[in-house]
């Protein structure tokens, strides 16, 4: 079992102590040092390797985004934000920031978290990730529009969810589900919005109340009146109508 050597980093000790029990019951989670401010966790990032890091964004002196702004880059592990306000989520991107748990968070919420650094943490030691944290946050080449990250609210979670991880976009009224493998995202917005703010070099509208990411589309198939069926790498089929083809199939010959 590979084990997961975490950092606690909050100028509450209760809040520390509760993320240390919550850990506790995890048999492949150590924790490597608890810290109440800014410089005792540059300290530690140093000294300690943690692969995972649960940081406060509000501190005396030195704050969450300041310690992120400050360690060296090949030091920083996995990072969790913890606080309770919602307001930072966005900015938590521009410091490559993993998650981000908004206080008070249930158990539940605090394991999910957990589960997706596992998957994290897999995917770098296997070698899929070059890299602990993904690249620079919201890089996009010249001529193209779109952001790395977007933010998702949940009651007690603002879950940051990477675009080249996202498989397929649905509308569902004033809705949108974001579908990232097993995942699904809920996000209040309307597909002309997500749109706009999706890489268009990636993302390609098919239908009017579908997005797909034409790196996972494994074929298409003619189906009837013009239209096709789209099949993507995980088996889901979903329908491009005619009007959106040419756009898809030009797409889909400049990525090749």
């Amino acid at each position: 079992m590979n084990r997961i050597n975490t950092l606690i980093v909050d100028d509450e000790r209760l809040s520390r102590q509760r993320i240390s029990r919550l850990l506790g019951d995890e048999p492949d989670v150590d924790i490597v040092a608890e810290c109440s401010n800014g410089p005792e966790a540059l300290a530690a990032m140093l000294e300690k390797s943690p692969d995972l890091m649960f940081l406060d964004v509000q501190m005396p002196g030195v704050d969450g985004f300041h310690v992120m702004d400050t360690a060296i880059a090949k030091a920083i592990p996995v990072v969790v934000f913890v606080t309770a306000f919602d307001g930072y989520a966005l900015k938590a991107f521009d410091v490559q920031a993993f998650d981000y748990l908004l206080k008070p968070f249930d158990r539940a919420r605090f394991q999910e978290t957990l589960r997706r650094v596992r998957l994290q943490l897999s995917r770098v030691r296997s070698g899929e990730m070059n890299q602990r944290l993904a690249g620079p946050a919201d890089a996009v080449r010249p001529g193209q529009r779109g952001c790395s990250r977007i933010a998702i609210r949940t009651p007690g979670h603002v879950a940051i969810v990477r675009t080249d991880e996202i498989d397929w976009v649905e509308a569902a009224d004033n809705y949108v589900c974001i579908h990232c493998g097993a995942e699904t995202h809920v996000l209040r917005e309307t597909m002309n919005a997500l749109e706009a703010r999706l890489p268009n070099k990636q993302f390609q509208r098919v239908h009017r109340s579908t997005i797909v990411n034409i790196d996972r589309i494994k074929e298409l198939q003619p189906w009837f009146r013009g239209d096709y069926r789209i099949i993507l790498r995980d088996g889901t089929q979903l329908t491009l109508t005619r009007s959106y083809r040419e756009k898809l199939e030009e797409s889909l010959l400049q990525a090749s």
